[in-house]
């Protein structure tokens, strides 16, 4: 009997190069070029509009014939000028990472390896495990909680309302879903949308999750907290849930953790933690006892890509109760069936904590960028961050036309121009004007909240680029731009 024929395709084509020096020499160019950008990313403008030509290389039809490694090198190395700025030292805006250079480095060897993080038994996940354990010392995590690394705290925040809701209906929900079950959960005002996006995807629906209001420094009103538990409970609905805020997106809050814990052990709630950035605050002496009641949640979520400055995305999710977390989402089908030798060894695998079978080795940058700077040395980027808000709130304070809008909790400073003989609508179209003008002219990049109907131009500092004097900058900037600027707004 003859053996059949590999068909044609097979015997020939490959993907792998067919020139392998070639190919060195177009991986080093493109390191080089990266590495070039990073290191002048100190200098020139904060943001460059990307240009027609740039929009219109983006639209070209589908290839049904590669255009060869040249061509797309040319292509890649022509994007580097035109992100979205945060590696600079004056971006301000939302909360971004500034990334590191380690991490680049993180990435090559992480793409080489080319590892899926579902599970299985090989050297990526031993990587992740550490990771995982050195989360639960930061935040001091009993050594029985569980962790997975995820793309960010929008599905950190997923996985363990999931866990909750899970959890408050004896696990049914997983297969007899929610049941006419009135599941309710509180968090403040200020909390990030996440949160209620989360309640929508699990099923509750947005408008079961209560907005409780903040006092004047934008933190959670536990004494309305109280009051919102028993009404609902009088209502005949089921609380199972109260999330705080370690650093509210608008300003920075914190909410009163410790009193939050108390209450949802007073009612048997699970207490969830949205961290995003803030809860690496614990890495600041100063900050870190108004951090004091995260250790006790029951579950928390937050970015490494934020103040951690791994470059994107690198998020976390931490949950007290192994054994809640993996009940939630355990679901081992034959063909992931575990063994106790061989390549499905390695149980339980990251595949029963989330949703995700197929994960990439983000754990590998977060591994990377503690053991190449250590915590101590990241702790003290995090702690200037906070002073230089400081900084720069005592300097919009002590300048006239300028007022700040917020007390400054963490690393955020939110703050306005004021000029003379204009409306409120009209102050705060120039302060959106002056913060639009600041960018396209390549000099800062913050943005913009609404803070009781005021418009602030919002400075938010994660990056470990930033100087003091970069801080000058910026307020001399706004000064200048907003006093050239009013006379067309009054």
């Amino acid at each position: 009997m003859t053996s059949p024929v590999p068909p044609h395709s097979e015997q020939h084509e490959t993907l792998d190069p067919t020139d392998w020096v070639a190919f060195r020499a177009r991986a080093h160019a493109m390191v080089d070029a990266a590495i070039d950008k990073m290191a002048s990313t100190t200098e020139g403008r904060v943001w460059h509009e990307p240009p027609a030509s740039l929009k219109a290389a983006f639209t070209e039809p589908l290839p049904m014939r590669g255009q060869g490694g040249d061509a797309t090198l040319a292509k890649l190395t022509g994007l580097l000028p035109y992100g979205v700025g945060n590696t600079h030292p004056r971006f301000f805006g939302w909360v971004h990472g500034s990334g590191t250079p380690g991490n680049l480095i993180a990435d090559i060897a992480a793409a080489a390896i080319n590892a899926n993080l579902g599970g299985r038994d090989h050297g990526a996940m031993y990587v992740e495990k550490q990771v995982n354990a050195w989360c639960r010392q930061i935040f001091e995590f009993p050594e029985t909680a569980s962790g997975l690394v995820v793309s960010g705290t929008s599905i950190a925040t997923i996985i363990a309302l999931k866990t909750a809701r899970d959890q408050a209906l004896d696990f049914k929900s997983r297969t007899a879903g929610l049941g006419g079950e009135k599941l309710v959960g509180y968090t403040s005002t200020q909390t990030h949308s996440c949160v209620a996006r989360a309640f929508d995807i699990l099923g509750l629906g947005a408008d079961a999750l209560r907005k409780v209001p903040v006092n004047d420094a934008f933190e959670l009103d536990t004494a309305a907290l109280r009051a919102a538990i028993s009404a609902d409970k009088a209502a005949g609905l089921t609380p199972f849930v109260i999330v705080g805020t370690a650093g509210a997106v608008n300003v920075g809050a914190i909410d009163d953790l410790e009193t939050i814990a108390d209450i949802a052990a007073e009612n048997q709630l699970w207490f969830h933690v949205d961290g995003a950035f803030g809860a690496l605050g614990v890495l600041n002496p100063a900050i870190k006892p108004r951090l004091s009641g995260m250790k006790r949640a029951d579950s928390l979520a937050f970015d490494f890509h934020k103040w951690l400055h791994v470059n994107y995305d690198a998020g976390f999710v931490l949950i007290r109760s192994e054994v809640a977390h993996r009940k939630a989402f355990s679901e081992r089908p034959d063909y992931l069936k575990g063994a106790e030798r061989g390549l499905a060894a390695g149980n339980p695998w990251p595949v029963e904590y989330g949703p995700e079978l197929s994960r990439g080795f983000r754990s590998l940058k977060i591994w990377t960028q503690l053991n190449e700077h250590g915590l101590d040395k990241l702790g003290a980027m995090v702690t200037r961050n906070c002073e230089q808000a400081a900084y720069l709130a005592a300097k919009v304070s002590a300048a006239p036309e300028t007022e700040l809008l917020a007390p400054v909790a963490m690393n955020i400073c939110c703050f306005r121009f004021v000029a003379a003989g204009c409306e409120p609508t009209q102050l705060n179209a120039l302060n959106d004007e002056i913060v639009v003008q600041l960018q396209l002219r390549g000099i800062a990049a913050p943005s913009t909240t609404l803070l009781k109907g005021q418009t602030a131009i919002r400075v938010n500092i994660t990056n470990h680029r930033t100087q003091f004097s970069d801080l000058d900058l910026l307020l001399a900037a706004v000064i200048e731009i907003g006093t050239s600027l009013a006379p067309q707004f009054t």
